[in-house]
């Protein structure tokens, strides 16, 4: 079935095309200089905290867990509507997710929750944070300090938003972005790592590259499994030409998030996201919906159906990871984590990229109208 309006669609210029070739054409394919040039404005853009980059944000999440000493025996809390990358590194690494719920209308883990899953055997918190609606930062970092753990920000999707006029990255402990083609920027694959200091840099690069460590002589030794996560400077080149460009980037995608609360009326409601506020300083990577499926005689598949049939692509941010074969291999079930819940069985996400026009915002919202207008129990 052929789609005319993708669910996601990185722009690529024809300069950032031929200086991939540049790379190419320079023998230089692996790690090499673009990605120390990536990671240098990587860094500037987080305020000069230390940047290492990775081949995704998910090894960017196994490595932060790694550095930061979690293994068996260990807890970490983590919000239960999130991606996958998060409970599957967790467990991973050995140690046990603890599930926490979120608010319905941001999706925000609940700090409050937080605070009373905590017990000895607690070492982290992952946070996941969305488009449109960032997490109190403030009181984040007061419980992680208050209770002496480590905080791993999942801001996969946040690259550019903004806490009290700093860029997310550029305070706080440790901060995974993603370069996935369907995120803000992108660099085909790849992630990064914010750092605290150099020390915890160097041990980045130990565990990105199998673990190696060097001796006085430049013989190798290795004392820890690390993986093999270093990108090639092909990845590089594109991030660091996108890396420039997240402003306009940016831009764009909040014109269109405003036209699509200009325009998006359904009857029955659809639940939206926050509303952005000019001062707000959040990027905006999806736009999620949750259907009235309880006022509807038509499910999610169905309307998702409608929609392709009608050329418009959609994804599913996201299921609950508590209720996931793994998730309930940890202990998850149903009716714990009611507004995670509810996320997963009614979210909807929308196209939102920089080659959609408001035209084509405006288009999405009215078949999504019919349809659900032609759905609407009587």
């Amino acid at each position: 079935m052929a789609t005319a309006l993708k669910f996601a669609a990185p722009e690529l210029d024809e300069t950032t095309i031929a200086g991939v070739v540049d790379v190419l054409r320079s023998g230089q394919l692996t790690s090499g200089p673009w990605v120390q040039a990536f990671e240098r404005e990587l860094s500037n853009f987080c305020a000069g905290r230390p940047v290492r980059t990775l081949t995704s944000a998910t090894a960017a999440i196994e490595v932060a867990l790694q550095l930061c000493g979690v293994g068996p025996g260990d807890e970490v809390i983590t919000g239960a509507q999130s991606f996958f990358t998060v409970l599957n590194m967790i467990v991973k690494v050995g140690a046990k997710p603890v599930f926490v719920d979120c608010d319905l209308v941001t999706r925000n883990i609940d700090l409050a929750q937080v605070e009373a899953a905590i017990t000895p055997a607690t070492r982290a918190i992952i946070p996941t944070h969305y488009p449109g609606a960032l997490l109190d930062m403030d009181a984040l970092f007061a419980l992680a300090r208050r209770q002496k753990l480590r905080v791993i920000e999942d801001a996969a999707l946040v690259i550019g938003s903004r806490w009290k006029g700093w860029n997310i990255g550029a305070f706080g402990d440790l901060v995974s972005f993603s370069f996935h083609p369907n995120k803000n920027i992108t660099a085909i694959e790849g992630g990064a790592l914010v750092l605290n200091d150099e020390s915890e840099a160097r041990q980045v690069e130990s565990l990105r590259f199998h673990g190696i460590t060097y001796l006085p002589d430049r013989t190798r030794d290795v004392a820890y499994p690390g993986g093999k996560f270093n990108l090639p400077d092909v990845n590089a080149r594109i991030g660091l030409a996108q890396l420039a460009r997240l402003p306009q980037f940016l831009a764009k995608r909040r014109a269109l998030v405003d036209r699509y609360f200009s325009s998006f009326v359904t009857d029955p409601e659809c639940v939206l996201p926050p509303k952005p506020n000019p001062d707000d300083g959040y990027s905006w990577n999806m736009f999620c919906i949750l259907l009235p499926l309880d006022r509807l005689t038509i499910d999610r598949k169905q309307f998702r159906d409608a929609l392709a049939a009608r050329g418009i692509a959609t994804g599913m941010s996201y299921e609950a990871l508590h209720l996931s074969t793994l998730g309930r291999k940890m202990g998850g079930h149903e009716g714990v984590h009611s507004n995670a819940e509810r996320i997963a069985r009614e979210t909807v996400t929308l196209p939102l990229h920089t080659a959609m026009s408001e035209a084509d915002v405006d288009h999405v919202c009215t078949v999504v109208a019919e349809i659900i207008a032609g759905g609407k129990a009587q």
